[in-house]
């Protein structure tokens, strides 16, 4: 392997003026410059970024804690972070929070270890308490994703959860549907907890009591909107309408409800969450809620690179979900002219 002081001598410069060229620090001139990159190629050196980073505490790196690597939904968001972060020189480090808060807390800790110059957790299953205490305790800046932080607004993205479940509900009420049956997400998750509220709440306010026997609790998975489906049928829950915490769940609930021969919308309506880019090509189409999460990521990371370069900040504004209505959700039974 060559060295910088290989890559000098043959350059004809000092060593230090080699890592000044790499570092991009002090006044070097272009030839000089040019003489140095030259060199590099043609000994074939290659920089330790690493040990770089571990040098100068920066890695011109921002890195990204993600709950898991499946479906379109994260896709959307990795692909919209390395644009991004390409933009603006820097490098995107990613890793996984395998869905627990022990798992993120490691993710966020390795990430830091790396020098990485910021890091963006999206975050499903840690506390207020514990995110506040990370966020007050790491050394360099980082942006929480998917948690309201109402003592940190400045350092987290967040969607309204419970206020799109909400609309979606007061939508189907709206058309003549009173019997409206819920599939949750995992109720662990703040997410399943604010959409469940969300629906609930709907119900309320159009003077309509929540009944415990109409929800369903699923995991997220396309299987289990499947079997969640299949429960309510089975146990005989009169429902015009079905909503569903997300278009994965919909998919198998959408299985489940023609098996039991249920026509839709014209016997069942059915509304999901995240907008998928399948929802549409669905038959019928699937009305569902859009999530903006190409716009979330990138207000996070000019967020925090802002904090990177001491700029002051504002608090961020909360996100909110569009109804994208097709062809899954009509008019209800007693609906009224």
């Amino acid at each position: 392997m060559k060295t910088m002081l290989e890559v000098a001598k043959r350059a004809r410069v000092s060593k230090a003026t080699v890592s000044r060229v790499l570092n991009g620090t002090g006044q070097v001139k272009q030839a000089t410059r040019d003489a140095v990159f030259q060199a590099m190629e043609e000994l074939g050196y290659r920089p330790n970024f690493l040990a770089r980073a571990l040098a100068h505490r920066t890695s011109n790196s921002i890195g990204l804690v993600i709950s898991n690597f499946d479906g379109p939904y994260f896709g959307r968001l990795l692909r919209r972070a390395a644009e991004m972060a390409e933009s603006h020189g820097k490098h995107l480090i990613v890793t996984d929070g395998h869905n627990t808060p022990q798992d993120e807390q490691s993710a966020v800790q390795l990430l830091a270890d790396r020098q990485c110059d910021a890091i963006i957790l999206y975050t499903r299953y840690m506390s207020e308490t514990d995110l506040m205490a990370l966020l007050n305790t790491l050394s360099i800046p980082m942006i929480v994703m998917n948690r309201d932080l109402p003592q940190a607004r400045d350092r987290c993205i967040f969607f309204r959860q419970q206020q799109a479940a909400f609309d979606v509900v007061n939508y189907l009420i709206g058309q003549g549907h009173r019997e409206i049956a819920f599939i949750t997400a995992l109720m662990q998750t703040p997410t399943a907890q604010a959409r469940l509220a969300g629906y609930q709440q709907a119900l309320t306010a159009n003077h309509i009591a929540p009944e415990p026997r109409r929800i369903a609790y699923g995991t997220s998975m396309v299987d289990s909107g499947y079997q969640a489906a299949r429960e309510l049928l089975e146990n005989g829950i009169d429902f015009s309408a079905l909503f569903v915490s997300n278009d994965h769940m919909a998919i198998g609930a959408m299985k489940a409800l023609y098996e039991a021969g249920k026509k839709l919308p014209q016997d069942v309506s059915l509304f999901g969450f995240d907008d998928e880019p399948s929802a549409a090509f669905l038959h019928p189409a699937l009305s569902t809620v859009y999530m903006p999460i190409e716009e979330m990521i990138a207000t996070a990371i000019t967020q925090v690179l802002a904090l990177v370069a001491d700029k002051p900040v504002e608090p961020l504004q909360p996100f909110t979900g569009e109804l994208k209505l097709r062809e899954s959700v009509q008019k209800g039974p007693y609906f009224t002219v």
